[in-house]
């Protein structure tokens, strides 16, 4: 640091000073040891920070790929541009998929295109590609006053259960963190079979995390056992005896006394794979800040796995830049921007980067004027990471929006809002606990309040600087916070620590 001291003759007196350095500090829970590899401290019933490295496009064993260019569409000198561009998705969709699993990319020429409906992607292996996301790039410009997604990727189908192949896990706990287990039979399974793991929603957990007790207003849901069946995709990495390995691992304490947990194989025909969406400025015209008669959503994803956005732009959507629905997993969003939505600021709206999806990675992404801008919803089953995401100008919180988001990341956000984790009780039709296992690492905020359900597991802060609040109800159950506003975490990143470490093993 360089600090000039004027004196009198007009002489400049420069002095030099050592930067100010932070104390590096290591959480209680995960250490990097002497052999450089990263170390977990369990708690007294062996739970430890889950590994949320195994997330994104191909788990992360994977680099995005520059798929080649199969077809050009120019933007069209009057009218929509709906037609040429979904016609040539169309012909794409007809061509073989190469061993890569693709078929190509269609390169949208630099310029504006006014889409009147919706962009579909139904197919596998198919790339949009734009020549730049910013105004001299490839506008898609969403026109007219019509609801609806501007670029939809979906397939088809549903996941379903193999009959005949589900076992009970026999473990009396399955702690978090842990990828074993133990099976009545692993008989019938191999290495490599894409199964689910299960847990019942049961009525004793629901009372017991007070959930069925919501203070009622009009429109008030209490929670209903059969509508917390969580299924929790996985594959299996390894079998010895009746002994199983999972290659993601467990997000949330299961315990026989609320039904344990099983497994199942697992099949879902139509999911479509390899499409990417990137360097595209996306926009909704609107008639006045207010205005919701436009187009809701930039980019939606949904029953797709190992996909991508990357280097997108949205600006003045309703609701989302991008939406991953449920059945969206391992995608990659990265690198872009969710900018000045258009509506009433109210429920519902301005959701900038939302997942509800499994296994997905939203990395270096920025917003304005969102609300929820980091934001998962209802069972929303880990593991998830939000890692590196500014937020300015932000109209509520990031975090876990309702009920009982599992398994979620937030990894050196910025926002001049909130971050929450908390029982939020009967807003919206009864949200109640937001989720659990949900894990705050060096992030920036305003102020935040993150509390843990009464069971079921712990809610994590861990280096945040900023305010820490009591949340809507001050006396719930408090979460982990250890550090709260210093600096110098170390690492500085879990979620970049925890891919480095499994790529070094």
């Amino acid at each position: 640091m360089i600090k000039k001291i004027l004196l009198s003759g007009g002489v400049v007196l420069i002095l030099a000073f050592a930067p100010k350095t932070e104390k590096i500090w290591q959480s209680e829970l995960l250490k990097i040891g002497t052999s450089g590899k990263l170390e977990y401290i369990p708690d007294e019933k062996g739970n430890i920070l889950p590994d949320f490295s195994r997330v994104g496009y191909h788990h992360g064993d994977r680099q995005i790929p520059d798929v080649p260019v199969v077809r050009s569409v120019s933007p069209q000198p009057k009218g929509n541009s709906d037609q040429v561009i979904q016609k040539a998705i169309d012909e794409v969709a007809k061509m073989p998929l190469n061993n890569n699993g693709f078929r190509g990319a269609i390169l949208l020429k630099k310029g504006t295109y006014k889409i009147s409906g919706s962009i579909k992607i139904l197919s596998s292996g198919i790339v949009l590609r734009g020549e730049g996301d910013g105004e001299n790039g490839t506008r898609l410009i969403a026109s007219g006053s019509s609801q609806r997604p501007l670029i939809e990727v979906t397939g088809s189908g549903n996941l379903v259960e193999v009959p005949g192949t589900r076992v009970r896990v026999t473990d009396p706990y399955l702690a978090v963190g842990t990828k074993t287990l133990n099976v009545e039979s692993a008989s019938q399974y191999k290495v490599g079979d894409e199964v689910v793991l299960f847990r019942k929603g049961m009525a004793n957990w629901i009372n017991d995390i007070k959930m069925n007790a919501i203070v009622t207003r009009p429109g008030t849901l209490q929670w209903q056992p059969e509508d917390f069946d969580l299924h929790f995709e996985r594959k299996i990495t390894e079998i010895k005896g009746n002994t199983i390995v999972l290659d993601n691992p467990v997000m949330m304490q299961m315990e026989q006394k609320y039904g344990g947990a099983s497994i199942y194989k697992a099949s879902f025909e139509g999911r479509i794979r390899e499409v990417g969406i990137e360097n595209i400025l996306c926009e909704s015209a609107y008639t006045h800040d207010t205005d919701e008669e436009h187009s809701w959503t930039g980019i939606l994803f949904n029953k797709i796995e190992n996909g991508w956005v990357r280097n997108i732009t949205a600006k003045h959507f309703v609701y989302a830049g991008v939406s991953l629905n449920e059945a969206a997993k391992n995608i990659t969003v990265r690198d872009s921007k969710c900018l000045d939505a258009k509506s009433v600021i109210t429920g519902a709206r301005r959701y900038s980067f939302n997942n509800n999806g499994q296994q997905n990675l939203f990395m270096n992404l920025e917003t304005t004027q969102g609300r929820h801008d980091f934001v998962t919803g209802a069972r929303t089953l880990g593991p998830n990471v939000f890692y590196n995401g500014k937020s300015t100008k932000t109209h509520a919180d990031i975090g876990p929006h309702h009920r009982w988001a599992v398994g979620t990341l937030y990894d050196n956000i910025v926002t001049d809002g909130e971050i929450n984790v908390q029982d939020r009780g009967n807003w919206g039709s009864g949200h109640g606990w937001a989720g659990v296992t949900q894990v705050l690492w060096n992030c920036t905020v305003k102020r935040a309040a993150i509390q843990s359900p009464w069971v079921s597991g712990t809610n994590y802060s861990i280096g945040t600087i900023g305010e820490k609040h009591k949340g809507r109800f001050a006396e719930r159950p408090d979460g982990f916070w250890e550090n709260p506003n210093k600096k110098g975490l170390h690492p500085q990143s879990l979620y970049m620590t925890q891919y480095q470490d499994r790529q070094n093993r």
